[in-house]
């Protein structure tokens, strides 16, 4: 079994004691082991436990040990199964709500009897849940939007699950004897960043009606709806839902269109084939006669109405389809056109991985250079640097540049940007990095008016090159702060300082609605992978998504920026 996978039980277990009110050294201990396995560098434990190295491992105890010895010789545990015994469902639920953590679970229970979502709920509406002690109205208000957030997103999956998701279901769709070809569709085909469904569109050489009600039968489809056009969605006993669309072959390239949409995208298309006389029917495009115009596949279907191809990130309806009839769609960026990356972290801070271990891996992905931007020392909670770390780990660098890496590293920091909107640090420490994320880490309730003159303050720094993960949200788990992004954006763009596309999965943020209006203004952008250890590097892929969903070119990006133009960007910065 892998580590995370052990910590992730331990963390649960920690949950569930604190949760039934147990001693809180006895809860710390299970979090603190989660803390040490997740420290171990392996895909297996298994050897680990063997040698007995797990065992002498700071923050393993005898009573820790045990349970994670039974998880990776059994993959269970019995201690966490009778804690999940013993513990009503319904606080499980309490613990999803944003924001309610499982002290306070355990006060509304023990002082409300509360024991489930709807309890709460109600609880909080009328006013029993203000008049426990150190709760308060406004508690009760922020536990009413947790709840009503939990609710709006509970069905979503973030972007790689629903993609790994995807996976078997095409491969499924694809193997069936009638089906010649089929594609991914709906939003997650436009790579947004949270999916509800997946949608496949499936061109069969028989029926289509006999192909999807094929798929409604099979093995793990808890419940199917089949409709007449040849469509199904089918619910997986998982919870997992596919929207599957059959058609004939010479309906495939509209079907797919459809299927992609967005609404919105739809919406425009359709008026504009208005305007040429084309209605679009089904699955099928018809000109002023009433015959069908022939759409093998989307690129026809985009050349018939006198389209630029439409890349299906950009199909949001916020004005493509104008952009796509003036022939005046961006070149948009590409994987292959990343050069290096610049936030990334290692074992200094909360990284699993060592400065020299994280330039390899960018190597072997083909980059010429990898910042190593740690956590900056008011980071606590995430091992940030004191004074004298930074100056140990540029020594490092130093002597790594200094040796036949095949990469440049560049000596970054996530400093944190405090609640007055100065940066962590002094002036004489900050001037000794290449780059600065600035980035907010805490006290996230700030109202927007005090919110926004925070991180203005910390755009005017001179030493601040980038602004990490700007909104501060979290997908399906925390909205972003309250903060005037029109004014935020502006002023980076005065200040020459980029705005950072986050491609950590539960970020994704800048958002890509934001990114259009700060490409019109002149801003910059960096694609960051935020990456916590080697394999993090990945989340890269995900990033450009984003980016491409933001109109954004190569020429808008810095890390798109060969080693030396990149250093002279970061230079120019600071002259600024």
């Amino acid at each position: 079994m892998d580590p995370r996978s052990v910590a992730h039980a331990l963390s649960q277990i920690a949950d569930f004691i604190e949760l039934k009110g147990e001693n809180k050294f006895k809860s710390a201990a299970y979090r603190n082991a989660a803390r040490a396995i997740l420290a171990v560098q392996t895909d297996d434990l298994a050897p680990f436990l063997a040698t007995g190295a797990l065992a002498e491992l700071k923050g393993i105890g005898p009573a820790t040990l045990s349970t994670i010895r039974e998880l990776v010789e059994s993959g269970e545990s019995r201690y966490l199964e009778q804690l999940r015994a013993e513990t009503p469902e319904g606080l499980l639920e309490m613990l999803r709500v944003p924001g309610l953590g499982t002290a306070k679970i355990q006060k509304i229970h023990e002082g409300l009897g509360v024991s489930s979502l709807e309890a709460l709920e109600a609880a909080a509406s009328d006013g029993r849940l203000a008049k426990l002690p150190h709760f308060g109205a406004g508690t009760a208000a922020k536990i009413l939007k947790g709840i009503a957030y939990l609710r709006a997103n509970s069905a979503y999956m973030l972007y790689p699950r629903a993609l790994a998701e995807s996976e078997h279901m095409l491969a499924a769709v694809r193997a069936h004897p009638a089906v010649e070809r089929a594609s991914l569709a709906g939003s997650l085909r436009r790579k947004n960043e949270i999916v509800r469904d997946i949608d496949v569109v499936a061109s069969c050489t028989e029926s289509p009606e006999r192909v999807a009600a094929d798929f409604a039968g099979a093995q793990g489809v808890r419940e199917a709806e089949i409709r007449g056009d040849g469509a199904a969605t089918m619910h997986f006993v998982d919870g997992s839902v596919l929207d599957l669309h059959c058609v004939t072959p010479e309906r495939f390239g509209v079907a797919l269109w459809r299927a992609t949409g967005s609404a919105q995208h739809e919406q425009d298309v359709r008026a504009h084939a208005a305007t040429l006389g084309i209605t679009i029917v089904g699955d099928e495009l018809r000109d002023a006669t009433g015959a069908r115009v022939a759409t093998g596949d989307e690129h026809a279907l985009f050349e018939a109405l006198g389209l630029a191809y439409i890349e299906p990130e950009l199909r949001e309806g916020r004005g493509e389809v104008a952009a796509a009839a003036a022939n005046a769609l961006p070149a948009l960026i590409e994987l292959g056109d990343i050069r290096g990356v610049l936030h990334c972290h290692s074992d200094y801070s909360d990284g699993k991985a060592t400065i020299a271990d994280m330039a390899e891996a960018a190597r072997a992905l083909g980059w010429e250079y990898i910042g190593i931007s740690d956590h900056s020392q008011s980071a606590f909670y995430a091992g940030g640097l004191k004074p004298e770390a930074v100056i140990a780990q540029h020594a490092e660098i130093d002597l790594l540049n200094s040796s036949d890496l095949g990469i440049m590293v560049l000596k970054g920091v996530e400093a944190d940007i405090l609640a007055d909107g100065q940066i962590d640090y002094d002036p004489a420490l900050l001037d000794r990095f290449d780059y600065v994320i600035a980035s907010v880490h805490s006290r996230f309730s700030m109202d927007r008016e005090t919110m926004t003159a925070r991180v203005l303050r910390a755009l005017d720094d001179p030493h601040v090159t980038i602004l990490g993960h700007p909104t501060g949200r979290l997908l399906l788990s925390r909205e972003a702060y309250a903060i005037d992004m029109e004014a935020v954006i502006a002023r980076a763009a005065a200040n020459g300082v980029a705005l950072e596309i986050n491609a950590d999965p539960h970020r994704l943020d800048l958002d890509w609605r934001h990114c259009q209006l700060a490409k019109s203004l002149g801003c910059s952008f960096e694609i960051g992978p935020d990456a916590h250890s080697t394999r993090g590097l990945a989340n890269m892929e995900i990033g450009v998504g984003i980016a491409r969903k933001g109109w954004l070119e190569a020429a808008d990006v810095i890390n798109t920026l060969r080693a030396a133009k990149i250093m002279d960007r970061l230079r120019k910065r600071r002259a600024r």
